[in-house]
Order: structure tokens, then sequence, then C-alpha cells
């Protein structure tokens, strides 16, 4: 009994320093880029919401959800700083090294023994169904449930919010994009998922 107490309390010693990990890592991210400080955890919100709605996932991969929402912009440490928080718009070759960051995202996280699949959901979080989306242009069932659940999120809390480059668009324009692309670049079920909580009443705290 005593073995096993201690390694139920090894185990929560563990669980903790992972989930204080994850909070710091995320926390270096905000740092860096003050416009998108608070971006992580309301996407970690919406998404888990979304997966507890949808009603197909275990509590167990409800964790990871969370964990790649909460760190699924951690490659923009090796972005450069002028560029995450320069008003106007991007350059071409600058739009690009913004998009390195779902692999330098992968790259940074592969080697931590997560029980879940986070790097991979951080790698796949801009991939989208038609293959239109980066890093891979991976299709269909090519993508995690957990990263098209992770897209939908990402795109709604990004749109309605403000960015250096342009003002907050507002949610009814982020759920008229997911609408128009419903299907072709994002999953129906999650779409639908999502228009149907915010009809509901959801909002980010």
């Amino acid at each position: 009994m005593k073995m096993e107490a201690d390694l139920k309390e090894s185990l929560e010693k563990t669980n903790r320093l992972l989930d204080e990990t994850v909070h710091s890592l995320s926390s270096a991210v905000e740092k860096r880029d003050p416009y998108t400080a608070g971006h992580q955890q309301r996407v970690a919100q919406l998404a888990c919401a979304l997966a507890g709605e949808i009603g197909e996932i275990a509590v167990e991969r409800l964790k990871g959800i969370w964990t790649g929402a909460i760190l699924h912009d951690i490659g923009k440490l090796f972005v450069p700083a002028e560029i995450l928080t320069r008003p106007g718009h991007l350059s071409g070759i600058e739009f690009e090294l913004v998009k390195s960051h779902a692999e330098v995202g992968y790259e940074i996280l592969e080697d931590i023994e997560f029980q879940w699949p986070v790097p991979l959901i951080v790698r796949q979080h801009h991939e989208r169904l038609d293959g239109s989306g980066y890093p891979a242009g991976l299709k269909a069932d090519d993508i995690l449930f957990e990263a098209r659940i992770l897209g939908v999120a990402d795109v709604v809390e990004a749109m309605s919010s403000h960015r250096p480059y342009r003002p907050g668009k507002g949610i009814e324009s982020a759920l008229e994009e997911i609408t128009r692309a419903r299907g072709t670049a994002y999953d129906p079920s999650v779409v639908d998922t999502c228009l149907a909580l915010f009809r509901n009443g959801f909002h980010f705290s």
C-alpha cells in the first residue's frame, strides 16, 4: 500500500510539474508578443468547449487538446519580434517566417514525453481539410481530430481579436468565415458545434 501511495504521489508531482512547464512556455510566448496576450488561453477555452460538446472526446484527450491549444504558438519564440508586432501587412518572406511557427513548435515539443500527441497537434493546427494549409498540406483524415478542433478555435479567436495589422473583425465575421469554409478547410462537425456554442451563449472569459 505504501508503494502504491508513493507511486500515486510521484505521478501527481510529475503531472503538476508538466502543467507548470506548459504554463511557463505559454507565458513566454505571450510576453514576447503582447498583441496576442490571452490568445492561447482563449483558444484553449474554446477548443475544450468544442471537444466537450462533440462528446466523443475522452477526458484524457481533452487534456491533450488543452495542452496543445495552450502551446500552439510556442514556435513564435523563433519569429523575430519586430515581425510579430509590426503594424501593417507583412511581405511574402515575413509571412513565411510567421508560418514556420507550426513546424518550429513541433520541433520544440517533440522530445517531451506527453501522454497525448501534443507536438503533432501543434504542428497540424494550420492544416486544412482540402490540403490548403501548412506546413505539410495534409488533407482530411491525415489531420488529427484534435488539430481540426484547434484549427477552428484558433481562427475564430484570431479573427475576432485585434492584431497590429488590423482591428478585430468580431465574432460574427469569424463565424461567417468558418461557415463559408465548412467542409473545405474546416471539419463540418467542429464548425457546426462552434456555431451552436455561440448561438447558445458561449463567450470568451
